[in-house]
């Protein structure tokens, strides 16, 4: 799922994005139209949590930018599952097809990357994000320290955030991914790669994949170390 600088999903055009659903799915999935409103309205809280995640992650790059003179982040971006998205992975998963499996099962409809300099900002950024008395942790990968297998690196929390209503407030899902900006290009490049109807010799560009992955974590190292050098001249 691709993400933008701004969240890049408008809740009032929600059947739009069921264009490769048939009609009797999409009755089961909203169960017609009472819970169509009820998945709107689902589409904003989560549209409202990512804003506030923005908002607190923004905050503290401020903070952060002035007490250690640098920016912890080059950039944020947000992204909301299309209703294409969150039906084809229920469909993956061989879970139902409802508004309350939506609830229930999935934990990325929201989401925020936010793209560091350096390894050490992710872990400072990520450990202010959760120290704050508002933000509930569901999970936390570490893929920086434990590479997936095909040398994907970047580090994942699965965090709630309450969004305060007219009338109530919810706690929100919300997955914040962190990378470096080397590994968010390798990360793009395989992504795109990955999708790719056919790739020749697939074994022998998956071990490259990994290889260069190891380079960009090599990098990342190599760039904080120099980094220090500089800082403690």
């Amino acid at each position: 799922m691709a993400y933008d600088s701004n969240t890049m999903y408008n809740a009032g055009n929600i059947l739009q994005g069921m264009s490769r659903i048939s009609e009797p799915e999409i009755a089961e999935v909203l169960h017609m139209s009472e819970d169509v409103q009820r998945f709107r309205v689902l589409m904003m809280k989560y549209e409202c949590a990512i804003s506030e995640v923005r908002t607190k992650l923004e905050v503290l790059n401020r903070d952060m930018s002035i007490k250690n003179e640098r920016n912890p982040f080059e950039s944020i971006k947000s992204r909301l599952k299309t209703p294409t998205s969150i039906h084809d992975k229920l469909m993956r998963r061989g879970l139902p097809l409802s508004y309350d499996s939506i609830v229930e099962n999935l934990t990325d409809i929201a989401g925020v990357r936010v793209i560091c300099s350096f390894v050490d900002d992710i872990y400072s950024l990520a450990d202010c994000l959760v120290a704050q008395d508002d933000i509930r942790v569901i999970r936390r990968k570490d893929y920086l320290k434990e590479p997936k297998e095909n040398g994907y690196r970047s580090l994942h929390l699965i965090i709630e955030v309450p969004v305060f209503l007219s009338e109530d407030k919810e706690w929100m899902t919300v997955e914040v991914q962190f990378r470096t900006i080397a590994m968010d290009f390798w990360a793009s490049l395989e992504h795109k790669m990955k999708y790719k109807k056919e790739i020749r010799n697939l074994e022998s560009v998956s071990e490259e994949m990994r290889y260069a992955a190891e380079l960009i974590n090599q990098l990342d190292h190599r760039m904080t170390q120099i980094r220090e050098k500089i800082d403690y001249v």
